[in-house]
């Protein structure tokens, strides 16, 4: 990246360049960019060489004679530089960070985890909670999941709970499994599974039922934990993520059953949501909110719907409610046995009665349903009771849109049938390839040959007409992870994964900014380059369509725009 192209960019961002008009009949705008590959992502995937904004929106796309239409008060060379719609994470959860949190963000061993918690402990009281998340076996030198005596060894007068990356599983140390009353003959609890080693002890991981420790944590409050949650919504701008879909929000500040997993209230609602945007929102990414399911009355009696809101923060659909586990656990409810595992295929979390319930409500109400459904035992039950209540309950939401509906995450493909269904119904997919990548391993040691390589699949229902958006689900949350895996099926040790399930570059670009756009209704107005959408753009530091593929995963974010305004570029805190 030259360095006239950054210090262009903080003109932009410091002070407004008048440059002399050439001509009276000129119109004006803020903002050209030019001299760039403008990937606009528009139906034939046009390129384009210039750009030019005015206010927030895009107010014309072409080549270099922008320039001699349109007087703006800046003008930007892009040096050939790739111009972009800005990514959509369609799934991520924005997590807080509680002052007895401990960050595992980049451990790479048990030992440096260990050195963590000592320091942690060192500035709490012996018996208050330590807690942390995002450990990832594979991530670590040892090669294993962390024990309750890892934990032990290093914090023995203080309760903890680990959370893995992912979220589906979580280790506690001895003091942790006391006070849950987790022993040997503690039976697994309903829609969770308590590990043992060979011995038949339980090594302090619970599987889905995080809840078991986790409801004796004592909470944080708002005040407490809001500035965290705003740094964590500002760490996706970096990332080149402009619009995102916050996985972890209610409507309600009162706890609520999430799927048959007991678990506390997501903290971050709706009301806070609201409130932080109208202090803050035009310097962060546009949000929308999945939400929990509070019941039929609840539902009912709640003034909105799916899609109430505005260009900054709007309502989703009811998706924090989870009808299996996941492959972090694994918990994910099967078809077939897992490999190696006779007699076990996961478990569901709701009987067809009560999704179905569920189900039928969503559509009464105006609500798009948006369920977590990984195995494909699961995604079988769901789709059934979609295609029960877009049947029964036909016709479009309150507003008189069509209702969208989606699956979250579709790692294990369903039967045909399921898939034919899906078309016909609209039925879509919130899907994460960069689960191939970051648990790879756990796919290897899990499923047969033919599960193994149409894990996240997107060639496949690509073929089925089902439509997709992209999302991490955190693991990790740059999109690059998720672009590279989706393009090459590889992981991190270089072999493919069902190379038929690849697909192009500009498919998964498309899937990653213009289809999530489609998912929230808002395809007409952000998503793509094009006159009268939302100036949301970023500039990489490479060409993601023609370097190798293997430099997808060291492209970086040289710029991003939210609404017109330029909110990060890498030489300027944010």
């Amino acid at each position: 990246m030259t360095r006239s192209f950054l210090d262009q960019i903080a003109g932009a961002i410091v002070a407004c360049m008048v440059l002399p008009s050439l001509s009276v009949a000129r119109e004006g705008a803020d903002i050209i960019f030019h001299n760039g590959k403008v990937l606009t992502v528009d139906r034939h995937f046009s390129v384009a060489d210039a750009v030019a904004i005015r206010g927030d929106r895009i107010l014309a796309v072409g080549d270099e004679s922008i320039l001699d239409r349109f007087d703006a008060r800046q003008v930007i060379d892009l040096h050939h530089h790739v111009l972009m719609p800005g990514f959509t994470d369609t799934h991520v959860h924005m997590l807080p960070m509680s002052h007895r949190q401990v960050s595992l963000e980049g451990a790479k061993s048990i030992a440096d985890i260990q050195a963590r918690l000592k320091q942690k402990a060192s500035v709490l009281k012996p018996g208050e909670w330590i807690t942390g998340n995002g450990w990832d076996e594979a991530q670590l030198a040892e090669r294993r999941v962390i024990t309750h005596a890892d934990i032990d060894a290093a914090v023995p007068d203080n309760p903890v709970l680990l959370t893995r990356a992912g979220g589906h599983s979580a280790v506690g140390n001895a003091l942790a499994m006391k006070l849950a009353h987790i022993g040997r003959a503690t039976p697994d609890p309903v829609g969770g599974i308590i590990e043992h080693d060979a011995a038949g002890e339980p090594t302090g991981i619970v599987r889905e039922r995080v809840d078991l420790y986790r409801r004796l944590i004592p909470l944080d409050s708002w005040e407490e934990l809001k500035p965290t949650y705003v740094a964590s919504i500002r760490r996706l701008i970096p990332l080149g993520i402009t619009s995102f879909h916050s996985a972890t929000t209610s409507i309600d500040d009162e706890p609520v059953g999430l799927g048959g997993i007991a678990d506390p209230p997501p903290t971050l609602t709706f009301r806070r949501l609201q409130a932080i945007y109208r202090q803050q929102g035009e310097a962060l990414p546009r949000v929308t909110t999945y939400i929990a399911y509070p019941g039929a009355r609840r539902l009912a009696e709640y003034p909105h719907h799916s899609g109430y809101g505005d260009d900054r923060v709007r309502l989703g659909g009811i998706g924090e409610n989870l009808v299996d586990g996941g492959f972090t656990g694994p918990t994910a409810w099967l078809l077939a046995d897992y490999k190696g595992q006779p007699g076990f295929r996961g478990r569901g979390f709701f009987t067809d009665a009560r999704l179905q319930e569920m189900v039928d409500t969503a559509a009464r109400t105006g609500w798009q349903m948006a369920l977590h459904t990984i195995g494909d035992a699961a995604i079988v039950q769901t789709v059934r009771a979609y295609d029960k209540a877009l049947a029964t309950i036909p016709g479009p939401d309150r507003k008189g849109r069509d209702r969208r509906w989606f699956l979250c995450h579709f790692t294990i493909m369903p039967p045909e049938a399921t898939m034919e269904t899906m078309a016909r119904d609209g039925i879509m997919i919130v899907q994460q390839p960069n689960f191939l990548y970051d648990l790879e391993r756990r796919y290897e040691d899990n499923l047969d040959d033919w599960r193994l390589a149409h894990n996240n699949a997107v060639a496949t229902p690509n073929r089925f007409g089902l439509r997709i958006a992209f999302s991490s689900d955190n693991l990790p949350i740059g999109p690059m992870v998720g672009l590279y895996a989706a393009i090459t099926r590889k992981g991190p040790d270089g072999r493919v994964l069902g190379g038929g399930e690849a697909v192009s570059r500009a498919e998964a670009i498309r899937h990653y900014t213009i289809d999530p756009a489609y998912f929230s209704w808002e395809e007409n107005s952000k998503g793509s380059i094009e006159p009268g959408k939302l100036a949301d753009m970023i500039v990489l530091d490479q060409d993601i369509m023609t370097e190798p593929e293997q430099r997808i995963l060291d492209t970086h974010v040289q710029m991003v725009m939210i609404g017109g305004r330029i909110v990060y570029r890498p030489d300027i805190p944010l």
